[in-house]
């Protein structure tokens, strides 16, 4: 009997850590530096998304690449664990209709060797899960482009004077 429940206990933990590398198959993205740029190369998930660890104010997360997001949204049950303030009211337009949310201000936003500072976000009450909608208003300070199934971001890094 406890040979059959160890055996149960190991298939569940792999079939978890299966499913998580398939919503996530980056959860280390890896950074190539090549002069004054910084390079991350996302592979898509089964569901041709692309999702990635990353880090919000020093704090892991997970993020989903969203270029039809204005900004970055954040669930409020996260916002909350990332202790991140909710600012004024704002109305987002998403796929479903307007929603309500709360603006905020991201002090870091972490993809690999990718930092962007002073990043504008949304915390949204009724967003359900834990992962982070990476929209707009971090992606237009990187360029992007897709090919196949990698989207390659890339970040002009200047030295300080």
């Amino acid at each position: 009997m406890l040979a059959w429940l160890a055996g149960l206990v190991l298939a569940s933990s792999f079939f978890a850590r299966w499913q998580d590398q398939r919503f996530n198959p980056n959860p280390q993205p890896v950074s190539r530096h090549a002069g004054q740029t910084v390079e991350v190369r996302l592979q898509a998930n089964p569901q041709g998304h692309f999702v990635c660890s990353g880090m919000i104010n020093g704090q892991p997360v997970e993020l989903l690449v969203d270029t039809g997001a204005t900004d970055v949204a954040i669930p409020a049950a996260l916002a909350r664990q990332l202790r991140l303030e909710a600012g004024p009211p704002s109305l987002q337009q998403t796929a479903g209709g307007t929603v309500s949310g709360y603006l905020t201000w991201l002090d870091r936003l972490q993809l690999g060797d990718i930092l962007l500072r002073h990043v504008r976000a949304v915390v949204m009450p009724d967003f359900p899960g834990q992962a982070v909608l990476l929209g707009m208003s971090a992606l237009r300070q990187l360029e992007f482009t897709q090919q196949q199934q990698t989207l390659v971001l890339r970040q002009s890094v200047t030295e300080p004077s």
